[in-house]
């Protein structure tokens, strides 16, 4: 079966979707997306996806394309008319097809297009036994990284870069040697004593759901918290890392720019915490790895 899209209120083929040439979202990145989890059949953190989608729209003064339940609506059509039961929902929504001017146009229509595909998130379960890398990488984005904006190119030059050191990740590290998140996860650390650390929400990083999601199962379980920066060199001092996303929720690292971290080996608060969100992942959604 080919695949579907949903642009602007139809169902076409994937190879059919197209959108206006002089759209924003193509002409100036003027836009912003969502990426969910459907697993089972049904949507993980989805009320949080949704209002995470409405503040990035409110930060650009976006109009939302329509209300928060005709998109629950909607995202379900998608993943339905592409069969998917484990799988990812992409989510963008741009300003909308104007002549090219740099100024907000008057009186535009947002572009709503949606996506679904295939995912196995066994390969997570797989990668939660043996560890991933990352590499470090300059921190070169913009201010805003709290809106889940389309302009991703910064974001696309690490991942590559990562790619071609054949490590999962890259984690951006700023003039001061910090550690703000990597190029599409949240950045972790494990101290000795066993606190967890991650970068506080702010607009220097994207608010993850799965971070917010991870934080909340940690506080439940007893596993200290703390929300402050950590730089390069704690991250190799660590007792442990990871990183969460929505596509990669709680990967345990094993090295950093080919550094050993801890015994180079899973460790036990990142397995404890990984175990805390498949239990959270079954209760929403009922699928058991």
């Amino acid at each position: 079966m080919s695949r579907l899209a949903y642009v602007n209120g139809r169902l076409v083929p994937l190879a059919d979707a197209t959108v206006h040439i002089e759209d924003r979202g193509f002409q100036f990145a003027d836009g912003v997306y969502e990426v969910a989890a459907s697993l089972n059949g049904r949507m993980l953190d989805w009320p949080q996806h949704v209002a995470r989608l409405g503040r990035s729209l409110r930060e650009l003064s976006i109009a939302a394309p329509m209300s928060d339940a005709a998109l629950s609506i909607v995202a379900r059509r998608v993943l339905a008319a592409n069969r998917i039961r484990d799988g990812l929902l992409y989510v963008q929504v741009t300003r909308g097809a104007a002549r090219r001017d740099h100024p907000f146009p008057a009186n535009t229509t947002p572009t709503l297009v949606m996506t679904a595909r295939p995912f196995d998130f066994r390969v997570r379960v797989a990668q939660q036994k043996t560890g991933i890398s990352v590499i470090t990488h300059p921190e070169i984005r913009w201010q805003r990284r709290d809106i889940k904006s389309i302009a991703l190119l910064p974001n696309v030059l690490a991942k590559q870069s990562a790619r071609e050191a054949k490590a999962f990740e890259a984690w951006f590290v700023d003039a001061d040697g910090t550690v703000t998140e990597g190029s599409s996860t949240n950045a972790w650390i494990v101290r000795k004593d066993g606190t967890i650390v991650t970068y506080p929400a702010s607009e220097n990083i994207l608010h993850g759901v799965m971070r917010g999601t991870l934080l909340a199962l940690a506080r439940e379980h007893q596993i200290r918290v703390e929300e402050a920066p950590f730089t390069a060199a704690d991250a190799l001092d660590a007792a442990e890392a990871f990183l969460t996303s929505t596509t990669a929720p709680c990967l345990p690292i094993v090295s950093i720019d080919g550094n050993r971290i801890g015994d180079g080996t899973p460790g036990p608060v990142t397995a404890r915490l990984a175990e805390a969100l498949w239990s959270e992942v079954e209760r929403q959604t009922g699928w058991r790895r």
